[in-house]
């Protein structure tokens, strides 16, 4: 899902010296490498918690109801919602430590609404998508990155196309068709590849707009984060419907 509104095609110029290129390519890949740093780790706590929810769960029914029953559900389903959307609307007051506190705190509560998987799906198939999506967003995202073709007529696509998905999803809540959910399910990993890669293009472009501040940068590169997280756990989700294992 997009965050950034990157615009800059050509951030090095020829009359630049070889020097002042080294040491623009040099800062990218840091800008970068800082975006990836932060997505891992926030998966890494997600899939802690999810686990250590699922094992808590397993052994104590009374947690199990708390958690999926009760109406305390709907706060775990809604939360990470509310940290995204507090997060968007503190990026410009809120200090880059508060900032990576709330994507920690979001990440650990995303874990709480993904270990639902684990007693839906067979462990072992959980893993494999896992890796299949870890591999797919890979190739995606490095294609957004090196490529020299602009994406952003696919990428306004893609938007429109997760829009609708969405108006789908909730008209399907009532008429409960199966074979309507599996073309959604292959929409949805269509959409949110797309998005990978265009994101990935827009976090590179924006780069040339905050690589002056350092603070500025950090933050950035953390929402940078967050939003290759979603496209990673949304593509992980549709693409674990439609390959996923469920448990008898």
């Amino acid at each position: 899902m997009s965050f950034f509104d990157g615009n800059a095609r050509s951030p090095v110029s020829a009359g630049v010296s070889r020097v002042g290129a080294a040491q623009y390519d040099a800062g990218l890949r840091a800008y970068m490498l800082g975006i990836y740093n932060h997505m891992t780790l926030g998966l890494a706590i997600s899939a802690l918690v999810a686990v250590g929810t699922t094992m808590l769960v397993r052994s104590n029914p009374s947690l199990f109801y708390a958690l999926y029953v009760s109406p305390l559900k709907w706060l775990i389903v809604l939360a990470p919602l509310g940290f995204v959307m507090f997060m968007s609307f503190r990026f410009e007051r809120a200090s880059y430590p508060s900032l990576l506190g709330m994507f920690w705190a979001f990440a650990a509560v995303m874990g709480l609404s993904l270990s639902t998987l684990f007693l839906l799906y067979r462990v072992g198939s959980v893993v494999q998508v896992f890796f299949v999506t870890a591999a797919a967003f890979g190739a995606l995202s490095l294609y957004g990155y090196t490529t020299r073709r602009s994406l952003s007529a696919m990428g306004s696509f893609m938007m429109m196309g997760l829009v609708g998905i969405i108006i789908a999803m909730l008209i399907n809540l009532f008429v409960q068709s199966s074979a309507f959910q599996f073309a959604l399910n292959v929409l949805g990993v269509v959409i949110f590849a797309g998005l990978t890669a265009w994101d990935t293009q827009r976090l590179k472009d924006a780069y040339d707009q905050v690589s002056h501040d350092g603070t500025l940068m950090a933050k950035y590169s953390l929402m940078g984060a967050l939003t290759l997280y979603l496209n990673f756990i949304n593509m992980f989700q549709f693409l674990l419907s439609i390959m996923g294992s469920r448990n008898n």
